[in-house]
């Protein structure tokens, strides 16, 4: 019998999303630990998790990464690397107080966000930030101008929202949110805010665009969508959300195949499957594996848009890896 043929019999079937997995602010991060090991030697400091994700934490730490929480963990005149999501201002007066070495992997899209803030601030705009309380990028973004910057968490928190002046007004927001959900939210600001402005170019990132996308145009087939992502991670979290909302019948986020339970797949046809932008496709691969030993051997990549960008690395590491080649000749 061929695979096919148990394919149709099983009627089990994978619907493997693309774009997935790792964008290019993750990649240029993670390649920035990497290659900071390499040319500076272990251990190389961290500030947060490089990305939200368990493994490729995990994964560097056996390399000799090692990740705190602040900079006063860091030894002074050691090297620290600053997270994919931003630090604020005073991040950096701390690390230079410390006499450390700072590299700053924050990704490109997330210092395009500062600096709209920087410049609507100087304006003297108040700036509506929407995003997750808490949330490291918000913390950075925020910091680049505390006075003129309030958070919105949602379209619920619209209402609360005063100004100074409602003609001078501006919204931006965290690069990995829901895409439909940010959009109710400034619609219902705009409600009482008309004059209310948009930033330049859309500040959710086009890869969190892209996975949610994809899942909106495979989840109304799926009996379950797995998300392969870390509990802590916004645009893995978000891939739920948007799976259930566009009308996968049950959608789970996993870091690792075992974490799967058979439960989930009782009665199942079709699964969804998708991974957020801090994960390596390893893991998602572990999950096609993990899934075809249960039956579902046919798997088909819905694929809605081809990812070529692609960022260089920090400059403060390029300059020490170009002086490092030239010494050795």
């Amino acid at each position: 019998m061929t695979q096919a043929e148990a394919t149709s019999r099983t009627g089990k079937r994978v619907l493997l999303a693309k774009p997935r997995g790792y964008c290019a602010g993750v990649d240029r991060a993670v390649q920035t630990v990497e290659e900071a090991l390499k040319l500076y030697g272990a251990p190389i400091y961290v500030r947060k998790q490089i990305v939200h994700n368990k493994h490729v934490v995990q994964t560097l730490e056996a390399q000799g990464a090692i990740f705190v929480e602040e900079n006063e963990e860091v030894p002074e005149g050691a090297t620290v690397i600053f997270s994919a999501h931003g630090v604020a201002p005073e991040v950096y007066e701390q690390a230079r107080d410390r006499s450390l070495r700072a590299i700053d992997a924050t990704c490109p899209l997330v210092t395009k966000v500062h600096q709209e803030a920087k410049r609507f601030a100087a304006e003297d705009y108040d700036i509506l930030l929407i995003g997750h309380e808490g949330h490291e990028e918000v913390i950075g973004t925020s910091g680049e101008a505390p006075e003129h910057i309030q958070l919105v968490d949602g379209p619920e928190d619209a209402d609360r929202i005063t100004v100074r002046d409602p003609n001078k007004v501006v919204w931006l927001s965290q690069t990995t949110l829901s895409v439909d959900e940010t959009l109710e939210t400034v619609a219902r600001l705009k409600k009482r805010l008309p004059m209310l402005q948009s930033p330049p170019s859309d500040d959710i990132c086009y890869a969190t665009s892209n996975r949610q996308h994809v899942v909106k145009e495979i989840a109304p087939e799926c009996d379950v969508m797995i998300v392969v992502g870390s509990t802590n991670s916004s645009n893995s979290v978000r891939l739920v959300e948007v799976a259930l909302d566009a009308g996968a019948r049950a959608g789970h986020l996993v870091d690792f195949a075992h974490e799967i339970e058979d439960a989930w797949l009782e009665g199942a046809g079709t699964v969804g499957l998708t991974s957020g932008a801090s994960v390596p496709d390893e893991l998602v691969q572990e999950v096609l594996a993990h899934l075809a030993a249960r039956g579902f051997t046919d798997v088909d990549e819905v694929v809605t848009a081809n990812e070529r960008l692609t960022f260089s690395l920090p400059q403060e590491l390029k300059r020490d890896m170009k002086a490092a080649a030239a010494a050795r000749g």
